[in-house]
């Protein structure tokens, strides 16, 4: 909803000339507003798409419970755990960076950002607090890790601690950057890396303190950043085999394709330094991948105003004069504050008490 509201909102306000003697051009043409809100709207397509491949996964859970089948109930509640606490912190920052992104009029009532803030941002905490709940899922991965390390073939959504790794990245040229193979591997590579590094640094404290409670506290760290990047990794894989399996039409896939790469790259741009740290990632495949990121922005703007339009939010459910459908933002923001109550006279009651100090002559200070 907030994308909707800040990306309409954005192709309707135009400021400041780009060409001198042109008019101004749409706030969504800079390349600044782009980088705001693009990776948000890529964000809630991978958010929508990850939500279908849970639940799909939630009733294979459901076939095999009532078979008996328990193996992979401790696999779903790490993967749950998870992604609440991915999904709702992605959430709650990208509704202030669409709020940002909208001015001074993001910050008003009227453009209904504030409210869907305070509305949401609360789900960080409510039904489990974030932190615990990655702890959760990282407990989980330490024991899969653990096995893992130990010889024992992993499967579900932990197969790939099995899975032998490069220690580089293949991509040699700026077009293997949005190759679906190799960003899925630059994922799966990082995944891997901090959940095992993560599980080696618990063994270690445990050796040297012999007290199981003493270590995990003294892993917190490793630990939130291994389940974050495993919950990271899955979110990728759900976006890419959503739009290599679903049946669509062309011009459908290729859009969600782009935003698909968009998501991937944009996650690399934003978590650099984990992909850094062991050089799987050189300094100059990053530079590819940013410029990649970059260049999907000009490809995916002609389409930005339908890709929210395709939520399908009516006007009444957004509540936004910002995110109207029909664009007349400014009409809307007018007739919103006649309804005011403290426009309901010409002039506020309250003039009468700041009229005397207005009027006189002495000195303010």
């Amino acid at each position: 909803m907030a994308c909707t509201i800040a990306i309409r909102y954005s192709a309707v306000r135009r400021q400041s000339e780009m060409i001198p003697g042109e008019r101004e051009p749409q706030v969504l043409d800079y390349q600044s507003q782009q980088m705001k809100l693009f990776p948000q709207l890529a964000t809630a397509y991978a958010f929508y798409l990850t939500q279908q491949k849970t639940y799909q996964l939630y009733l294979g859970l459901l076939d095999d419970l009532r078979k008996g089948e328990y193996s992979s109930l401790q696999d779903m509640h790490a993967l749950t755990s998870g992604l609440k606490a991915f999904v709702t912190s992605a959430m709650s920052n990208g509704i202030d960076v669409c709020r940002l992104s909208c001015g001074g009029h993001g910050y008003s009532h009227t453009s209904g950002l504030p409210e869907l803030y305070t509305m949401y941002t609360h789900f960080q905490t409510a039904e489990g607090e974030n932190t615990i709940l990655l702890l959760q899922t990282a407990r989980y991965l330490m024991k899969c890790a653990g096995n893992a390390m130990s010889g024992d073939k992993q499967t579900g959504q932990v197969g790939y601690l099995s899975d032998t790794t490069q220690e580089n990245s293949n991509i040699k040229s700026e077009s293997d950057v949005l190759s679906f193979e190799e960003l899925t591997n630059v994922y799966k590579h990082r995944a891997q890396r901090l959940v095992k590094e993560a599980a080696m640094k618990l063994q270690t404290e445990m050796s040297n303190t012999k007290q199981q409670h003493v270590a995990w506290n003294s892993c917190h760290i490793e630990l939130l950043t291994a389940a974050t990047a495993h919950v990271h990794y899955f979110v990728v894989q759900a976006f890419i085999d959503t739009v290599k399996t679903t049946e669509m039409t062309d011009s459908a896939r290729s859009i969600l394709t782009k935003l698909c790469q968009l998501y991937a790259m944009y996650g690399i741009h934003d978590n650099a330094g984990d992909f850094l740290h062991d050089n799987y990632l050189s300094p100059h495949q990053l530079s590819m991948v940013t410029k990649q990121m970059v260049n999907t922005f000009a490809l995916l703007r002609p389409n930005a105003v339908a890709l929210v339009d395709a939520f399908d939010f009516p006007d009444g459910i957004l509540a936004s004069t910002l995110g109207t459908y029909d664009g007349n933002v400014y009409e809307k923001m007018y007739q919103w504050a006649n309804h005011s109550p403290l426009n309901k006279d010409e002039v506020h009651d309250s003039y009468k008490y700041l009229q005397p100090m207005l009027t006189s002559k002495q000195s303010k200070l």
